[in-house]
């Protein structure tokens, strides 16, 4: 940590401008930087934090920072005591003491008057959003970017407009889970640095978290006081106390064997959602696959919800196979069959499961999964299992509706919205769902500024129009999916993380058909059977070999690739044997035909599939280039970290 002689604001300047003006020449960082400061640079400016700008973002809706401080409740709580004790000596000292929540936003500030007033300016304030990737290197996003504490004095900040002050920042952490749940700031002008600033915000984390865990400790006692004085105390073996967040506080007569196959029954695990708005209908349909509950009791203290007691039973011998529960009934008005998800594998049985108890509770999906595995299926699954047998059933993609046009196209607009509207106005896919399920594919594609109106959506159940101020209610079920992993979009600032809680309350992960087994004998007898009764001829028969290699093979494609590899067969084929010399190169790995890297080889011997023209493409640029990746990228193309990501999305290794 700097002192006050070692830090030169010229230095530390001057090396700031010569990174931002051209980040690219400088490869380590300035002698007079220190290391975690330039480390924070590097990460703003790889966010694409603007170095010029003058102050921070800010949540402006009031609605939503209400929920966000309601969220952050306890944690607000457990820092009063702590804030309230240093509030006296800040008031004449140029500091503010600041409190954000895991997200870097501020949820509560005190201090000098004079410092607080100054701090609008920047949006150093309620609602200030001041995340590493929104507004570059800071105590509070540095602190909660790196989970340690940071000392941002200065120039050292990454933002032009926030270098005339200095913060302290350390990070609060989960008294059970250990991760970062907030940071505790002290701010001010340059002339409040000292080395002893972060030894102090240190000392208030460590507060806030002896604080959080007396509440939590004293709120296990409490639940258990009132479950032992209920009727049910002494009536069930089996049981889980969870607090009003789905946490478990506290179980007893659980088998071993249970406890091994459902760890999210561990104590301190979140096994629940907020049990704010779930009926005790909704509560045993989100539970594990392998528990079943066999009765729900609330727990009250001083007659407010503050948790509820599980009582389960075991319920591994009561687990029905995939072929039993994976029938799905065409849609009311629309002229089709029945489907069918097809696979007995496990991960496939807990999938199915999950898609069902989604049928039975009221809550959103995200169903998630590589493309391929058959994720729409799942969405299909679910609305066929709603009791109204005429639920309207509304698929969007994201990704195919430009940025301008989504925002119409969920919610509709009024005559006049825009050039092109037609007369009268047009209602929009929430509108078209009403009752029902509203299917929104490549959800990760949706626009950053679209989200809150979709998060509003969600929470208030009604909609507004494009170019009318009129509030429409809406009853929709959400399910949303993608193959992106939304938690890293999070951090790259394309997705909004309150977004991702509130459609992820239920989560279902689709396997890839590399780690379903023999799953894949199953598909190749389902589409061989499908395709022959299309054709009018007998279904396709694999030779061992043929099935070896089948089962040995990656499938970048998935089931889509599978099914498209079997329907080549079809049209192919004059005889209905499938032999191992039949099946295409990229499936058998034949890399050393002299025409290998012919496109017309590659397109004519493969099944069809995108992602499988794709990855044969790699692996024979790989054995073209002996492994040299540098040189298979540019033979492709693309940059190194596209191919690597590629690679390990295709799970294509070097050799």
């Amino acid at each position: 940590m700097p002192d006050n002689s070692s830090y030169s604001d010229d230095d530390t300047r001057d090396a700031w401008e010569r990174f931002v003006s051209s980040p690219k020449d400088v490869d380590k960082g300035p002698a007079k930087v220190r290391e975690e400061i330039f480390d924070s640079w590097r990460r703003s400016m790889d966010s694409g934090v603007d170095a010029s700008r003058q102050s921070a973002n800010k949540v402006y809706d009031e609605n939503e920072f209400f929920l966000r401080r309601e969220r952050n409740a306890a944690l607000r709580r457990a820092a009063s005591a702590a804030f309230k004790r240093l509030e006296p000596h800040l008031k004449e000292a140029k500091t503010i003491l600041i409190l954000a929540d895991d997200q870097g936003v501020i949820i509560d500030a005190i201090g000098d008057r004079r410092v607080l007033d100054e701090g609008q300016e920047i949006h150093l304030e309620l609602g200030g959003d001041w995340s590493e990737k929104a507004i570059g290197t800071n105590g509070i996003g540095t602190a909660l970017k790196t989970g340690r504490p940071a000392y941002v004095h200065a120039s050292e900040h990454f933002v032009e407009g926030v270098q005339a002050w200095t913060c302290a920042g350390a990070p609060i952490l989960d008294p059970f889970t250990q991760a970062v749940i907030g940071v505790v700031d002290l701010s001010g002008p340059p002339q409040i640095f000292r080395q002893h600033n972060v030894a102090l915000v240190m000392a208030a984390a460590r507060e806030i978290e002896i604080a959080l865990a007396e509440q939590k400790q004293v709120e296990r006692t409490q639940l258990l006081e009132a479950f032992l004085m209920s009727d049910y105390g002494r009536a069930h073996d089996g049981v889980v106390l969870v607090d009003q967040t789905g946490r478990v506080l506290f179980r007893r007569g659980l088998a071993d064997d249970l406890l091994r196959r459902a760890k999210e029954l561990t104590v301190g695990h979140k096994l629940l959602p907020k049990l704010e708005g779930l009926s005790d209908q909704d509560i045993p349909k989100l539970l594990p696959l392998s528990v079943e509950a066999k009765g729900v009791e609330r727990l009250k203290l001083e007659g407010v919800d503050r948790g509820a007691a599980l009582f389960l039973r075991d319920k591994s011998t009561l687990q029905r196979k995939a072929g039993e529960t994976c029938k799905i009934k065409p849609r009311a008005n629309v002229a089709e069959g029945q489907s069918q998800i097809v696979g007995s594998s496990p991960k496939m049985v807990d999938a199915i499961g999950l898609a069902e108890r989604a049928a039975q509770a009221n809550v959103s999906v995200l169903i998630h999964g590589e493309t391929g595995v058959g994720k729409e299926l799942f969405a299909r699954l679910i609305h066929s299992r709603l009791p109204n047998d005429k639920a309207p059933y509304v698929p969007v993609n994201c990704a195919a509706i430009s940025g301008d046009l989504i925002g119409a196209e969920l919610f509709g607009y009024s005559e006049g919205a825009f050039t092109g509207a037609v007369r009268g106005g047009r209602a929009g896919k929430f509108e078209q769902a009403n009752h029902g399920v509203l299917c929104l594919d490549e959800i990760g594609d949706m626009p950053i500024e679209l989200q809150p109106y979709l998060l509003r959506a969600l929470e208030q159940r009604a909609i507004y129009r494009m170019g009318e101020n009129v509030r429409r209610s809406v009853d929709v079920r959400l399910v949303a999916m993608t193959n992106r992993d939304l938690r890293q979009e999070i951090e790259k600032g394309h997705f909004r993380r309150d977004l991702f809680y509130r459609i992820g309350v239920m989560t279902i992960e689709v396997p890839p058909l590399r780690d379903r087994g023999n799953d894949i004998v199953e598909l190749l007898e389902h589409f061989s059977q499908h395709y022959a009764e299309e054709s009018g001829r007998p279904p396709m028969t694999f030779s061992d070999k043929a099935i070896e290699s089948l089962l040995r093979y990656q499938w970048p494609g998935n089931v889509r690739e599978l099914r498209n590899v079997v329907q080549r067969f079809c049209l192919i084929k004059t005889d209905s044997f499938v032999t191992e010399r039949d099946l295409p190169p990229e499936i058998l790995e034949e890399f050393d035909n002299e025409d290998a890297d012919a496109l017309e080889h590659i397109l004519g011997g493969n099944s069809g599939d995108l992602e499988s023209i794709e990855a044969s493409a790699i692996r024979r640029a790989i054995i073209a280039e002996d492994g040299n990746l540098t040189k298979v990228a540019q033979v492709l193309g693309i940059s190194r970290p596209t191919l690597y990501r590629k690679m390990k999305r295709y799970h294509i290794r070097k050799f």
